[in-house]
């Protein structure tokens, strides 16, 4: 195929879910809008970091099934995040590291080999329009751009400098093979039973296959009440741990809607979240209560 020469990021194949992403629109709450932005944030700082990009520059996230795409210009890209076998114009390239992409060349990021997010970044990194300061896509309110189709572009942004130099392999973290999260307590813990609490910090809870970027799901026992009736919503914040009618706690990841009406046991610092997004169904998750 004629390579095409523009300033643009041709989208080739999708995959399950690719979205543009980049730190996030804080400061909207009030307002009822969420913050959006990469799921694993360090992995999307460091893909960016690998580049010289700044750290919030905007980039692609994949969803377990990777995607490819066809820049319009020769770039410099890098596939970090969960690791994937990555080609271009069906070559093995380097995963994790930089890589020069030819103009008109198919850049394939393939499924996931561990972890569910890869992040796809490119020098000078992805320009749509942002948003409320903010190129993030947020699939809860539909702001920023859409999830990614097959014949979409984004236009790519100008490289600011020469990317750093090499310094050797960069490790990437791992999926998790269990998922620790710390539990501050509240604000509703009294709506549970002592029991209830004592089975939240020791139970093998596991990774739901119907987990998102709204919230991370959990398999397991359910959550006895100590009172019955419903709050008035309130607001939510990251990583906010919400237990529905069935029991089950929801930990809220960056796509969580700003109020709601179901008690929240505990918080998750936004520090330990890193790893819920790249925990695959099935993952033991053991929430552990700090002071």
């Amino acid at each position: 195929m004629t390579p095409v020469r523009d300033g643009l990021l041709h989208i080739v194949r999708p995959g399950a879910l690719t979205t543009v992403q980049d730190a996030g629109r804080p400061g909207w709450a009030h307002l009822g809008v969420g913050r959006a932005g990469a799921l694993d944030a360090p992995a999307a700082r460091l893909a960016n970091r690998l580049l010289g990009n700044p750290p919030g520059a905007a980039l692609l996230e994949t969803t377990v099934t990777g995607c490819a795409v066809r820049p319009g210009r020769t770039v410099v890209a890098v596939v970090g995040g969960a690791g994937s076998r990555v080609t271009v114009d069906g070559r093995p390239v380097a995963w994790g590291a930089p890589v020069r992409v030819p103009a008109g060349a198919v850049l394939d990021v393939g499924p996931a080999l561990n972890g569910v997010r890869g992040y796809l970044a490119f020098e000078g990194g992805l320009e749509p329009e942002p948003v409320l300061g903010s190129r993030s896509a947020d699939l809860l309110s539909g702001l920023g751009p859409a999830p990614l189709a097959a014949g979409d572009t984004l236009p790519l942004g100008e490289p600011a400098g020469q990317p750093p130099e090499g310094e050797g392999p960069t490790p990437w973290p791992g999926a998790p093979a269990e998922l620790v999260l710390p539990l501050h307590l509240g604000p509703r813990h009294a709506w549970f039973t002592a029991a209830a609490l004592r089975t939240l910090t020791t139970a093998a809870y596991r990774v739901s296959p119907h987990s998102n970027r709204i919230g991370l799901r959990t398999e397991g026992p359910a959550l006895e009440r100590a009172r019955d009736g419903e709050l008035p919503s309130e607001g939510m914040v990251l990583g906010a741990v919400q237990v529905p009618p069935d029991g089950r706690p929801v930990v809220f990841l960056n796509d969580h809607p700003t109020t709601g009406g179901y008690p929240v046991v505990g918080v998750v610092p936004e520090t330990a979240l890193a790893g819920a997004a790249q925990a695959v169904p099935g993952t033991r998750v053991r929430f552990s209560v700090r002071a």
